[in-house]
């Protein structure tokens, strides 16, 4: 395991760029930070409201789920209006795409994934005040700028994915550390969801990434650790010593390294793992390692 940055709030996203840096969000300082290891690092934007996902777009902007933010006196969503963010990485220009569907609010959108086409599902996990939990949905950004509700129902869904084939969507559950798969019918059309997997014990889920082979790997809290999935079930548990870690992305010449998220220690970290990950549609290239050119400062 590799420390590539430390002192980060609440950091998620990680997003490898295709000049070997690594992009994260961090959720408690409401920034769109770019990180080249060995301390160098520079803060792309500040959209503040609470950045919780990242993804690179076919115009090489980065796309980001802002759940609007948290009360994190009172542990609970603030009543913010969640949006999704296209950000400039060049200039750090910030652009709302999306705020509502059908002239209802997103409430807290909290990860996103293109598919081929250049269309972006993302999840809206809905908010929690005062001990009530809203009802999430699986959302679709069209190229087109329209966005739809592809399916509402379930509680807290947060991170999504892919299949390799794109045929499925993947959900993971934070309450219930469940994942779910829906069947793509068409773009921004989905099926109802069917059970894949619940993690044991008492953990939580968070976001997700999957491998070119089709496991899915999902950041676990409170054990603290990335729970891998088959696409037909079955889990794999690798513990990773902090009890939030929130997310992975997959890089390197292979698509052999990790790159993981750390919420409660605050740090990014990058470690190998046993089989390459599925590479993006956008911004991936060979020469995606973190050797890449830095900045003198930061």
């Amino acid at each position: 395991m590799k420390i590539l940055a430390k002192g980060l709030a609440f950091p998620e996203g990680p997003v490898v760029m295709p000049d070997g840096s690594i992009v994260v969000v961090e959720l408690r300082a409401g920034t769109v930070r770019r990180i080249w290891g060995e301390g160098k690092f520079e803060v792309i934007a500040t959209p503040g409201g609470g950045p919780n996902g990242a993804q690179l777009g076919p115009d090489g902007a980065l796309y980001i789920a802002n759940n609007g933010g948290i009360d994190w006196a009172r542990g609970l969503s603030a009543p913010d209006t969640g949006r999704i963010e296209r950000i400039d990485p060049s200039t750090g220009k910030v652009e709302r795409l999306c705020d509502q569907i059908d002239g209802r609010p997103l409430r807290a959108p909290n990860d996103l994934v293109f598919d081929a086409a250049g269309g972006l599902w993302f999840t809206d996990m809905g908010k929690t005040i005062d001990g009530a939990i809203e009802t999430s949905a699986v959302c679709y950004l069209r190229p087109d700028g329209t966005c739809v509700a592809a399916w509402r129902g379930g509680i807290s869904y947060n991170g999504i994915g892919l299949s390799p084939d794109e045929r499925f969507v993947y959900v993971a559950e934070t309450q219930s550390a469940r994942l779910w798969r829906f069947a793509v019918e068409a773009p921004g059309v989905l099926g109802a969801p069917t059970w894949v997997a619940t993690a044991p014990g008492d953990t939580r889920f968070d976001s997700l990434a999957v491998t070119a082979s089709g496991n899915i790997c999902v950041g676990t809290l409170k054990t603290g650790g990335i729970t891998t999935i088959g696409p037909n079930g079955g889990t794999q548990f690798t513990p990773i010593d902090d009890l939030y870690v929130t997310n992975i992305a997959f890089g390197g010449a292979n698509m052999r390294t990790a790159f993981i998220t750390l919420a409660a220690s605050g740090r990014l970290i990058s470690m190998d793992w046993p089989e390459p990950g599925l590479p993006p549609n956008f911004g991936y290239t060979t020469s995606s390692t973190t050797s890449s050119t830095r900045p003198s400062g930061s």
